[in-house]
């Protein structure tokens, strides 16, 4: 399939005529969306203002103020890297519909690291450091927009809170969900759960790894429904917030096991020196735990591994969660 990207404002009046003919681009970019065998991208316009309320939903179920946020840093350590640009939009959400409405508030700021960017996060999100300099993040402003939020959304959240919390330590009492670990892309149909591709798939493109344009971007991806129509993602993100999840540490699994964990999806924790996977339900739970004891401890009846419990208050922090031990002859 060709795929063409036309670099066009669409919040502006339409392009004046492009060839003799008349057409203007966007006649043309609606001429080869007709064909099949086009596939037509539009850079990505924000939208500051969702509209009314839309109708349909319950009325009863109230109203969720969520805040889609976006850091940039000097590096991927939260020990020894500073966040250098923070973007965030708060807007409100429809629970029952998933559905965004009213207008959307933003906030966009630099902070200077107090060091030279590496130049290997220069290259990436193009912040050099005369942008910085001298800049300190509103910290009234921040808390204010996070003091009217009922859940934080992040595009990677084990990345950004951390950092965020280190920061600002009021995100360490507000909900968190993360639209990349939390929402199964591929059920969706979506090849990869990269936010590019994500905005790809419904005919955008933008100029990444900048704070405020990802968060244009992820907003505008998860106020589309789903595959099934039911909710969108913004409305998945408010459910999963409200459902405990589970590390499940296999404590003790026998060395000849790790190739079938690994197969499975667990991860080696070398600190701990134990393999864990993370589970989204108390059902999925259950399912993992009959299956450990029967595939990788072998029935053993004295054997027993860690359930970290996650809720969205420390979910994706480095804040652990209430650890308790099952033994997997009772699962």
């Amino acid at each position: 399939m060709s795929q063409l990207a036309f670099d066009f404002d669409t919040s502006t009046e339409p392009p004046q005529s492009a060839d003799a003919g008349g057409l203007t681009l966007e006649d043309m970019a609606r001429r080869l969306e007709a064909d099949p065998g086009y596939r037509v991208l539009r850079r990505l316009v924000p939208v500051l203002d969702f509209g009314p309320r839309p109708a349909g939903g319950d009325a009863t179920a109230g109203v969720q103020h969520l805040l889609i946020l976006d850091t940039e840093t000097t590096g991927l350590s939260q020990a020894s890297d500073r966040i250098i640009e923070l973007a965030m939009l708060l807007v409100q959400v429809d629970p029952s519909t998933g559905h965004p409405f009213g207008p959307v508030e933003t906030f966009e700021g630099f902070e200077d690291p107090g060091m030279p960017i590496p130049a290997a996060a220069r290259q990436v999100t193009g912040i050099s450091d005369d942008m910085v300099r001298g800049q300190r993040l509103d910290e009234a402003q921040v808390q204010a927009l996070l003091a009217r939020a009922d859940l934080v959304v992040a595009h990677n959240a084990g990345f950004d809170r951390p950092f965020l919390e280190a920061r600002f330590p009021a995100f360490a009492h507000t909900p968190w969900a993360c639209s990349f670990a939390d929402i199964d892309w591929k059920a969706q149909g979506a090849e990869s759960a990269r936010l590019g591709a994500l905005a790809q798939r419904h005919g955008w493109f933008y100029d990444a790894h900048r704070a405020l344009v990802d968060c244009h971007a992820l907003l505008q991806v998860l106020a589309r429904p789903g595959t099934d129509g039911a909710t969108t993602g913004l409305g998945e993100l408010i459910a999963v917030a409200q459902r405990p999840g589970f590390r499940l540490r296999a404590t003790g699994s026998p060395f000849e096991s790790k190739d079938l964990l690994k197969a499975r999806g667990y991860r080696w924790d070398g600190e701990a020196r134990v393999w864990s996977c993370i589970l989204g339900s108390e059902a999925a739970l259950a399912a993992e735990l009959a299956w450990l004891g029967t595939e990788v401890y072998g029935g053993r009846r004295a054997a027993q591994v860690e359930v970290e419990v996650l809720d969205a208050l420390t979910r994706y922090s480095q804040r652990p969660g209430q650890v308790e031990v099952r033994r997997l002859s009772d699962a």
